[in-house]
């Protein structure tokens, strides 16, 4: 198990971004969560196998169609043991 911390910046908020985060979560088995900071970024976590994890920042450089992603930073974080993922 890994776990992984995300700040996405860009266009990102208002398009769908923590509601997509949350349902490809769900379908590659990973947990933690999601949120929208106050400086307009989205910071999440991701929680579950180093492949599952992997792909969902792959997918978090894209964000939904209406996203336009300007960068993303990737946390390396001690994994918590976390269950189910949340839009916080």
């Amino acid at each position: 198990m890994v776990r992984r911390r995300v700040i996405v910046h860009g266009y990102v908020q208002g398009v769908f971004y923590r509601d997509t985060t949350q349902r490809l979560a769900a379908q590659h088995g990973i947990a933690g969560w999601v949120r929208n900071n106050p400086d307009g970024s989205v910071e999440a976590v991701f929680e579950g196998s180093p492949a599952g994890v992997e792909r969902m920042i792959a997918w978090a450089r894209r964000g939904p169609s209406r996203a336009d992603v300007d960068s993303i930073e990737v946390y390396e974080e001690q994994p918590e043991g976390l269950a189910g993922f949340a839009v916080r």
